[in-house]
């Protein structure tokens, strides 16, 4: 195989998911025939169960150490030749009709998958590399759902048809197949010298304020981690929902054939989901491939489906959760780099086991309370809430879902003369990653030639109403922007402190309220503030103004001073961006024909309901944005007065009024 192929890691991952779930499934039907006492039966079957999802649990810290002691292939391979005793163990316990025994061997074989986990996954990266991550984990995860879904139909039937020659033998040959695999995976690895606590309380609490360092990763693994809570209670469902008299009330090959159903949606989206994220911000449509999941789910739980209806809903239901999980997995590949991948890849597989054990119990509950279909409803509940409090938590998704909100409502026109990489012709799509990126590590032509300067950016924009901070902000979504906002907005509910906080948003006291010697001090910090953030290599918006437009089109900075402040004493690697924004004088957000400024909540209801039922049979508001460097002319200007220098920076903002 070529060293960049990921085909023999598919084929070594596909072999042991299967066997994993053929060994758990098997095991599951074998040892409840055994038994006679019903309730012995249910206990056998979440020992069963809990087994192999258990040493995921306790064992991930320890899959984390072995990545800095062994080669990622030679712990794939250590752990494919663990397989084949295992297998030994599992067929004596068959032989000999012994609970325990074939039990004992789930809890190996899930030790065995637990500690190779976290090294074939971050063997992605370095077979690929950073442009592949995307493809090899779409089809990473195709396979594994693939395995699983095959492991679980293949066990089902097995069980009920077969003799045990051939249960032994595919056990034994899942297990070969899988090791031979293991020996062609070639890959340039990334050494791991980074030892951690094995301790798995201690371990996930160190992890979760490591990963807390990268801006809303533990979101993304959170959420991610229900898509698994989801997809354990989905499999146990169908298992009982098919089989059932009330439910569809099918034989073992007919529920096989529901999981397969399943098994071809979740492995073709996945699959081009790998393709589409290389090309286009999927993660940002996390909200909608959530919501179509979550109405598929309605589909089947309240439609009176056929077997055959139910399969394709089903399988439709399938696909689109591909779309929906395979960006959370190729972010966190993405946004962490080096040794550490490993330790959040453990730390993942901790955070998901712990939500797939708590779905057993959930299951149980709901059925007990509710019926054999009542966790349909449950996940259709889920997966509504679960993509909208993700969006709140992670900025570039909060732009991306933004940027659509507004453009139902405004036909935004962006001039932009900055040639930055990533802000030249900002309405295209793309990944804001990207751009972010490339600005972090030296954007602008001077600095393309010495990528280890960070440039970072200082906008200064207009303000024509109380919209445009967030129509600029999504304008600027592929860049991340640390806006300042009034205090008020940080206590004003629960939607917007949460928004602000996920924008890295700086608070601003009223300098109103402080017009003495306390003002000055605020203003102080805030100035050292922004600038330690640009020197740093972050971007900063504010609004030299501090208040909306109290005139036709018509910018007033009057006496502030921030502008003046930072202008003066700027960074080196800094540059200051000017954005002039017309069109929105007259908006509701805007103060013609009022004496103060709206009030945010009621204006904000009525946006919404003005979205809903009148935008869409209106002409979207022509809005034109302005974008040009000013960082030549501002550090001249800043050799001047500060008012001085507040005239200029007006003049610059109210160049063309009227014309518009």
């Amino acid at each position: 195989m070529k060293n960049n192929s990921f085909l023999p890691l598919y084929v070594t991952n596909f072999f042991g998911t299967l066997n994993d779930n053929f060994l758990k499934t098997l095991a599951s039907f074998t040892v409840i025939g055994w038994l006679s006492d019903e309730r012995v039966k249910s206990v056998a079957m979440g020992v069963t169960a809990g087994a192999l999802v258990l040493p995921y649990i306790l064992c991930s810290p320890l899959a984390d150490r072995l990545t800095a002691v062994w080669p990622k292939r030679r712990i794939v391979r250590a752990a494919k030749w663990a397989e084949l005793p295992i297998m030994a163990v599992a067929i004596a316990g068959f032989a000999l009709h012994s609970p325990w025994l074939v039990i004992g061997a789930v809890l190996l074989m899930g030790l065995q998958s637990s500690l190779y986990s976290p090294a074939k996954y971050a063997l992605v990266r370095d077979i690929g590399g950073e442009g592949r991550i995307s493809t090899g984990m779409g089809g990473m995860e195709g396979v594994s759902f693939l395995g699983v879904l095959m492991g679980t139909v293949a066990g089902a039937i097995v069980a009920d048809m077969a003799g045990t020659s051939l249960r032994y033998a595919l056990l034994v040959g899942f297990a070969a197949l899988g090791l031979a695999a293991s020996y062609t995976v070639h890959a340039k690895e990334e050494l791991n010298r980074a030892l951690h606590a094995v301790n798995p309380i201690r371990y996930i609490a160190r992890a979760y304020r490591m990963t807390g360092r990268y801006d809303g990763l533990n979101a993304v693994i959170f959420t991610l981690s229900v898509f698994w809570w989801g997809a354990a209670m989905l499999q146990m469902g169908l298992l009982v929902y098919g089989k059932s008299e009330i439910g569809l009330n099918l034989d073992a090959k007919g529920t096989g054939a529901l999981l397969c159903a399943a098994a071809v949606g979740i492995v073709w989206g996945q699959v081009i989901a790998g393709f589409v994220d290389k090309r286009r911000f999927l993660l940002g449509a996390t909200l909608l491939t959530g919501w179509v999941g979550a109405a598929l789910l309605g589909v089947l739980y309240f439609a009176p489906l056929s077997p055959v209806g139910f399969g394709v809903v089903l399988g439709l239901l399938a696909f689109d959760l591909g779309f929906f999980k395979l960006p959370f997995d190729a972010e966190i590949q993405k946004v962490v780099k080096g040794p550490k991948l490993n330790t959040m890849l453990a730390y993942f597989n901790q955070v998901s086991f712990l939500f797939m054990l708590a779905a057993s119990g959930c299951y149980a509950l709901v059925s007990w309370a509710f019926g054999p279909k009542a966790f349909l409803l449950l996940l259709a509940v889920a997966f509504l809430v679960a993509p909208f409090l993700f969006m709140f938590c992670y900025r570039s998704v909060l732009l991306c879902v933004g940027r659509w909100v507004f453009a139902r409502r405004y036909r935004v026109e962006v001039e932009d003369k900055t040639g930055l990489t990533g802000l030249t012709g900002l309405r295209a799509g793309g990944d804001p990653r990207l751009a972010c990126r490339s600005l972090g590590e030296g954007a602008t032509p001077e600095n393309l030639l010495n990528p280890v300067k960070k440039t970072s950016l200082l906008v200064l924009p207009n303000h024509p109403a109380m919209v445009d901070p967030m129509l600029v902000g999504v304008t600027f979504w592929k860049t991340p922007l640390r806006p300042l906002a009034d205090e008020l907005f940080f206590h004003a509910g629960l939607v917007a402190p949460r928004g602000l906080k996920t924008l890295g948003a700086v608070a601003v006291p009223d300098l109103r309220e402080h017009r003495t010697a306390t003002g000055a001090s605020i203003a102080r910090g805030l100035g050292d503030i922004l600038r330690t953030t640009l020197e740093n290599g972050g971007n900063v918006i504010f609004y030299p103004s501090g208040h909306i437009q109290t005139e036709s089109e018509h910018e007033d900075i009057g006496t502030r001073q921030l502008a003046y402040n930072m202008c003066g004493d700027l960074p080196e690697n800094a540059r200051v961006i000017g954005v002039r924004t017309r069109g929105l004088w007259g908006s509701i957000w805007s103060r013609k024909g009022r004496r103060t400024s709206p009030s945010f909540v009621p204006t904000f209801i009525k946006s919404v309901f003005l979205w809903f039922f009148w935008s869409p049979f209106v002409p979207r508001r022509r809005v034109t944005m302005h974008i040009e460097d000013l960082t030549d002319r501002v550090k001249a200007w800043s050799k001047l007065t500060r008012l001085e220098f507040n005239r200029k920076l007006e003049e610059w903002y109210n160049d063309g009024v009227g014309v518009f």
